[in-house]
């Protein structure tokens, strides 16, 4: 099936160029888009539904089948113009040539989600793209996106509207919560754009909120897996390290990859030489989010006051409450980097489950 977003363009567009009046209808009879006059119990439409003919004319409207692999999908009425006939065949070739093109694009789409999930070996690889004409040496870069599961389907409908006409850009349905999307790349500055872009598309069109990774970009259509799977480690350490950030980077991922990857034990006891008791316990909302705010305005007490509305001799009362609860003073870099890491750690347990 094709979006009815791209079904009423290209029906508005061939209207504007023939002056002839299309109305679309689906498998039922409903319109999909143009004239709801033509609906309606014993209407032609529906005569035409229950007719083994592929069209028919009553009086001055064209009524005609268009077919998905033998089977008719979508009907057809046209109306007015020069030639309501002629211009509803011209339609239903359009419409039929884009149900080819969908079908081919799934294809590819199928085929790309099995490269990223490695569930191909290489020589299947390179035989199954000569087969489906998808180049191998191509600049790609896996962008993937987290949504909820229920939002997971809306994500996927509106990437498949905006790239509709891109034969170049791949999307592959992962996992109940992620939606790849794999693109050419042809400026290492278009890897973040092209990520915020999405981003700000799925939020501002879907009203979802999702969160946007992307790996490094490659060459090689069975590199696309490590791709995919850095993407897979950007959402996760993101998720944990800097849960503000909608879109994150594998090649900027910071400490926090490091600390990912140490073992939980190391980390414990990281926390237990820093500190002499569990200091995170003890610590409200209101004081976490002025030590953030702090530490992201560079230890500005005067601009980190401002930004909190809060007068400068009362940030200062709260760092020093923070210091004597933990022993740090966080307005020194030295000790200010301890506890900025300390929290890392602290946040790397608590999210993983330790």
């Amino acid at each position: 099936m094709i979006n009815s977003r791209i079904l009423s363009k290209t029906i508005k567009e061939l209207q504007d160029i023939t002056g002839t009046s299309l109305t679309l209808f689906g498998k039922n009879g409903d319109v999909i888009t143009g004239d709801k006059t033509h609906t309606g119990k014993g209407s032609p439409v529906q005569d035409l539904i229950h007719s083994a003919a592929d069209s028919m004319t009553i009086g001055s409207v064209s009524y005609l089948k268009v077919y998905d692999d033998d089977m008719p999908i979508y009907y057809l009425a046209a109306e007015g113009g020069a030639s309501p006939e002629m211009t509803g065949r011209i339609a239903v070739s359009e419409l039929q040539n884009l149900l080819s093109l969908s079908h081919d694009r799934m294809d590819k789409n199928h085929f790309i989600q099995n490269v990223l999930l490695d569930n191909l070996l290489a020589p299947d690889i390179h035989s199954e793209a000569k087969k489906l004409k998808i180049h191998e040496s191509i600049n790609r870069i896996v962008y993937l996106i987290e949504t909820t599961d229920k939002d997971t389907d809306l994500a996927m409908q509106t990437l498949k509207a905006m790239y509709s006409t891109a034969s170049d850009v791949y999307l592959a349905t992962v996992d109940a919560s992620h939606v790849a999307v794999v693109a050419e790349l042809t400026k290492p500055e278009d890897a973040s754009r092209t990520a915020h872009t999405l981003a700000d598309m799925l939020n501002a069109e879907a009203m979802i909120q999702v969160r946007v990774s992307y790996g490094l970009p490659t060459n090689l259509l069975d590199h696309l897996s490590q791709s995919y799977k850095e993407a897979q480690l950007a959402i996760e350490v993101g998720r944990i390290f800097y849960p503000d950030l909608h879109v994150i980077s594998y090649g900027n991922l910071g400490i926090g990859r490091l600390i990912f990857q140490l073992p939980h034990s190391l980390c414990e006891l990281f926390l237990k030489e820093t500190f002499d008791h569990d200091v995170f316990a003890e610590l409200d909302e209101e004081t976490l989010t002025t030590i953030r705010q702090f530490f992201n305005n560079n230890l500005n007490i005067s601009e980190t006051a401002r930004q909190l509305y809060i007068h400068r001799n009362t940030l200062v009362y709260r760092i020093e409450k923070l210091q004597k609860t933990t022993g740090l003073d966080i307005r020194k870099f030295d000790e200010a980097m301890t506890f900025k890491i300390a929290m890392m750690v602290n946040n790397y347990l608590k999210n993983t489950g330790k």
